[in-house]
């Protein structure tokens, strides 16, 4: 084993490296209204204000941005090759969502308490600020928090309450369920996963991430924000993960070397947990290199569109939960989803609209959909007088039970939305996210005990003449963890039971019947049978194989934005504070990064599909006479918010969605 002295040292040197690394990388990104020698002072709240407004001023598109190594030289050559430095830990955490440090608190309170307290767990993750990044309606569930903090009191006081902070919850005091016609309302019967009052919490997520993180650190748990993980590193025969590297920093778009280049860095652990959230760039590789969804179907996919608004004192109703069915998606915009309105805090309105990403219409544009769900009475009629301050959208989970994959593998394992643990008919996954991180860390603790116990017998005949490092390194190489006890825990849990109540809900939308057929079928299974049906079924294809041709459909007419209650894509890009470096590589990769190659794939059959499926303004097509196509594809990879729908809905399936640098993103603010 590693001591304890050993273990600080790491850690420390760790720390100043990522902070150099941070320091340096603000020096050379910040606009040229600050000075290079004064940029790192800034706070960070005001770079990223500072970088926002900039962007505003100045576009930039991501197109062909792929150096060949010979058209570098060979220096910058054996900058880029040089080694990475290396650290090892007990356990490393990819992604600070609420199951990623679910995991790492439960496993830091089993090692105070029970251990010596000296394991290292190390959570890495891509947003500048943990939160920052997260997005969620959200209503949660107390559950799993109340397992996670058992000694704590909820909000009030009161055991049987949320243990979150006072300030950070609205409890649920009315819920509402409506179908809309394109004027009109009709009330709806809720099923029981809708009921919310009394029981349920309004939260904005990313703040209560930052909690998470915040409780995590007192733990012991050491955090690194602003880290792109980019690469599982895996032993020789490819068959074990033995840890994680991360992204390289300070590279321009031609691939070459800045002057504030930093080498990534190697994490070796005896347990990689993939906590990256749903259609993580390093969880989708584990899953197809150890056919983890061999034995269930093909995740199928939702887009979750929400601004979070101020409204009028005399509207707004706290503790109010809304949803809606219907409009807008309805006609030629037909498509499984609905509408959300939830009143929480002081004044503030969360309103969004859900929209399953196997819609077969390519002229569908989730987020015009969504501007115009706003304009219903339903959702106008609070609104109104309001002011929008805040925008965000992400790819959610919606496969449920049957699209499970396999969850652990030789020296990892995947936990929450990059397994996809979404109760669709509840609309929640947070509760069910925490649940895998508490199961994970009880099984990850559990093992390298008892691993530790059986390196502590050998001899040193046994051990071979190694060092601490060498001895761990043949450890999580040769000897890998296989925490199949995780995968038997999870499906003994409450989680997997209420995932198969509801396991027929999702697909039966899927079915001849069409979406009248879908809400009978959902109806008897969530009221009458409960999941109890004697029959399961399945999603066949992808969501990228439901995209039908253009020409099977007619172009839809969106109306035009008012600036009042509905906005121009752009305007509510720059809600999010996201930013990324103009002079890095496009994190938005196609083969070989040929644009026309890609155009050629997709624009005569679809029409631009991808400029109507990306809620920021990513990809367009633009009229181009020297073309063959007579359109020009680019990627305008600034605007990413990191939702991941392009890598899902493409029907070429041939755009990558993979990390940028650390810290770059969206900034989200109570979403």
């Amino acid at each position: 084993m590693i001591s304890r002295t050993a273990r600080i040292s790491r850690g420390f040197k760790l720390q100043l490296k990522l902070d150099i690394i941070h320091c340096r990388a603000s020096l050379v990104s910040l606009p040229i209204l600050v000075p290079p020698q004064r940029a790192a002072q800034l706070p960070s709240q005001l770079r990223y204000l500072h970088q926002s407004l900039l962007r505003l001023n100045t576009t930039t598109t991501a197109t062909s941005s792929t150096a060949s190594p010979n058209k570098l030289t060979q220096e910058q050559l054996d900058i880029l090759n040089q080694e990475r430095a290396t650290d090892q830990v007990d356990v490393c955490i990819i992604g600070g969502g609420p199951a990623g440090l679910a995991t790492a608190i439960k496993l830091k309170q089993l090692d105070n308490e029970h251990g010596s307290g000296e394991k290292r767990v190390i959570v890495l993750e891509k947003a500048g600020d943990f939160g920052s990044h997260i997005v969620s309606g959200a209503v949660i569930e107390p559950q799993a928090f109340r397992e996670l903090f058992p000694d704590a009191t909820g909000a009030d006081g009161n055991d049987e309450n949320i243990p979150l902070p006072e300030d950070m919850v609205t409890l649920v005091t009315e819920d509402n369920m409506k179908y809309l016609t394109s004027n009109s309302s009709f009330p709806l019967i809720e099923p029981p996963q809708l009921h919310n009052k009394g029981k349920n919490y309004i939260v904005s997520l990313n703040n209560v991430v930052k909690y998470l993180s915040e409780q995590a650190e007192e733990l012991g748990v050491e955090l690194y924000p602003g880290i792109s993980v980019s690469e599982v590193l895996y032993n020789d025969a490819k068959d074990t993960v033995i840890g994680v590297a991360t992204q390289d920093m300070g590279i321009d778009k031609s691939g070459a070397p800045k002057d504030s280049f930093e080498k990534g860095m190697e994490f070796h652990a005896r347990m990689t947990v993939f906590a990256e959230g749903c259609h993580g760039s390093l969880s989708k590789q584990l899953i197809n290199h150890f056919k983890l969804r061999e034995n269930s179907d093909p995740q199928t996919y939702g887009l979750g569109i929400k601004e979070v608004w101020e409204v009028s004192p005399e509207k707004f109703k706290k503790g109010y939960v809304g949803h809606s069915l219907g409009f807008p998606l309805t006609k030629e915009s037909a498509a499984y989803g609905g509408g959300f309105i939830y009143h929480f805090g002081e004044g503030l309105v969360a309103v969004g609209l859900v929209i399953g990403l196997d819609y077969k219409n390519p002229y569908i544009s989730p987020y015009q959909e969504f501007q115009k769900m706003k304009t219903h009475p339903y959702y106008k009629d609070t609104l109104e007088g309001g002011k929008c301050i805040s925008y965000a959208a992400r790819a959610l989970n919606e496969g449920g039970y049957q699209s499970i994959p396999k969850l652990y593998f030789p020296g990892g394992i995947l936990v929450g939305c990059s397994a996809g643990f979404l109760n669709v008919p509840k609309i929640k996954g947070t509760h069910t996210a925490v649940k895998s991180g508490i199961l994970a860390a009880e099984s990850i603790y559990n093992r390298i005990r008892d691993q530790e116990e059986v390196e502590e017998e050998q001899t040193e005949e046994e051990m071979e003449d190694l060092d601490e490092e060498e001895q761990f390194f043949k450890e999580i190489t040769t000897n890998p963890i296989v925490l199949s006890e995780y995968e038997e825990a999870f499906r003994s849990s409450w989680a997997y039971d209420e995932l198969y109540r509801v396991r027929n809900v999702r697909p039966s939308f899927n079915t001849p019947l069409g979406v009248l057929g879908g809400l009978a079928h959902a109806g008897l299974t969530t009221m009458v049978t409960q999941g109890k049906e004697p029959w399961t079924l399945h999603t066949k294809h992808t969501d990228s194989a439901a995209t039908e041709l253009a020409s099977a459909h007619k172009p839809i007419a969106y109306p035009k934005p008012d600036n009042e209650i509905t906005f121009d894509i752009l305007t509510s890009v720059s809600r999010t504070g996201t930013y990324h470096d103009e002079d890095e590589q496009c994190h938005l990769r196609v083969p070989k990064q040929d644009l026309d190659a890609h155009a050629k794939l997709n624009w005569e059959k679809y029409q631009g599909v991808e400029q109507k499926f990306c809620p920021a303004g990513v990809y367009e097509y633009v009229e181009n006479d020297k073309k063959e196509l007579g359109v020009e594809f680019k990627i305008n990879s600034q605007n990413c918010i990191h939702c991941k729908t392009c890598d899902i809905k493409v029907p070429s399936q041939d755009i990558n969605w993979t990390v940028p640098e650390g810290g770059d993103g969206p900034k989200y603010y109570m979403t």
